[in-house]
């Protein structure tokens, strides 16, 4: 049987592990040590399940989309992550990970984000909490998502630009891993994907599990089985597909497919395809597969969607696509812009353009009448709206 969880070193397969300057073994160390110990604890599940239903809004809707049913010819559901508080899938893991800080004593919190819906999420409950929020994002991010930008500082977290590389996401996590080993005692690094150095990808995709948790019920009332025939994720890092796929992995009935960015397309040299393009190297902490030259330099990523352009993707991801487990799929900015177009007019739904790629995929692939199909619709499109505009002629 072919393993989905992490060994004691924190690898699946042949992808993660923790490759980490020595500055950063004690922080690392302490998280390794303690992080199983306090989310198994009562006392931790039970307020996580508080904050989830009471202050996230959880559990999230499964939406049966008619309109787009009709159209691709199968049944399609939406699970509705747009819905949580703060409008995305970020605040699962944002909430489980203040938590875990609290019992580590930690007072002083940093994260970096992408698209600014996992900065938003975690300068939301560091505002709940009452702790120090620094966020980390690349400065062409900061212009693209200016609204996540002002929610941020309106919830009182700092938000540094980050001005070197292509001042994108993987330059994000570059200054806010700079920053951790500079504040080694007092600091907790919130991760916001199942990226990074062991034991980070397992946590995340422990908090984020409540998605696939949530989905088996609800199928179950919907379609009197617990599982689809096919669950579409949109992959940058991979959380909300970690999330969404995490019940169903050893479940070989399900299809689980991911889609990645194509960008302008897949050989034009402006994509974010990592499965689809990359080879194994390590990037941020973890053994992965990444976009790299000749030489194992990072080739640089794009897409029009800030939460997407990442040169690798999560170790669980990486496993899933090099064992056949998932399929990946990619979408083009084009792809994405006219997948959410029809979201909107085919279901009153603005998806974020992370989950337009997603959607997007639904063309792409030949279901039957029968075939009961679930898209992580992973947050909403309010933060992408003058992208739209523009690309759209709206």
């Amino acid at each position: 049987m072919m393993r989905f969880e992490t060994d004691h070193r924190g690898f699946y397969g042949a992808f993660g592990g923790a490759y980490i300057p020595e500055m950063l073994y004690p922080n690392i160390r302490e998280l390794e040590e303690n992080y199983l110990r306090i989310i198994h604890s009562d006392g931790f599940q039970e307020e996580f399940r508080r904050l989830l239903r009471d202050f996230a809004g959880r559990p999230t809707p499964l939406y049966e989309a008619l309109r787009l049913s009709d159209y691709y010819g199968a049944r399609i559901f939406l699970k509705r992550e747009d819905l949580n508080h703060t409008g995305a899938h970020k605040i699962n893991n944002t909430v489980g990970q203040i938590l875990v800080a609290g019992h580590l004593g930690k007072k002083r919190i940093i994260a970096e984000t992408g698209a600014g819906q996992h900065g938003v999420a975690t300068a939301t409950v560091c505002a709940r909490a009452g702790l120090d929020c620094i966020v980390y994002m690349g400065a062409l991010d900061v212009e693209r998502q200016a609204p996540n930008v002002k929610k941020m500082k309106m919830l009182g977290a700092e938000v540094v630009p980050v001005q070197c590389g292509n001042k994108t996401l993987k330059d994000a996590t570059n200054e806010a891993i700079r920053d951790w080993i500079n504040h080694p005692v007092d600091t907790h690094y919130i991760i916001g994907s199942v990226v990074g150095p062991h034991p980070y990808p397992d946590m995340v995709t422990r908090f984020q599990s409540v998605i696939s948790g949530e989905m088996k019920r609800q199928l179950k009332e919907k379609t009197d089985r617990d599982y689809p025939d096919y669950i579409l994720a949109c992959v940058g890092g991979g959380s909300n597909a970690a999330g969404a796929f995490y019940h169903y992995l050893e479940q070989y009935a399900v299809n689980l497919v991911s889609v990645e960015a194509a960008g302008r397309g897949i050989h034009s040299g402006f994509t974010a395809a990592t499965s689809l393009l990359g080879s194994p190297g390590i990037i941020h902490g973890s053994r992965t597969l990444l976009m790299q030259d000749e030489d194992g330099q990072i080739r640089e990523p794009y897409s029009i969607s800030a939460g997407l352009d990442y040169p690798g993707v999560g170790p669980l991801l990486a496993w899933l696509a090099g064992t056949g487990r998932a399929s990946v799929y990619a979408a083009t900015d084009e792809e994405a812009l006219q997948a959410a177009l029809l979201c909107a007019r085919k279901e009153g739904i603005i998806p974020a353009l992370e989950t337009a790629h997603a959607l997007a995929a639904l063309e792409m692939i030949p279901f039957r009448r029968e075939d009961v199909v679930v898209v992580n619709l992973s947050g909403r499109g309010d933060k992408d709206m003058e992208t739209y505009i523009d690309k759209l002629g709206i």
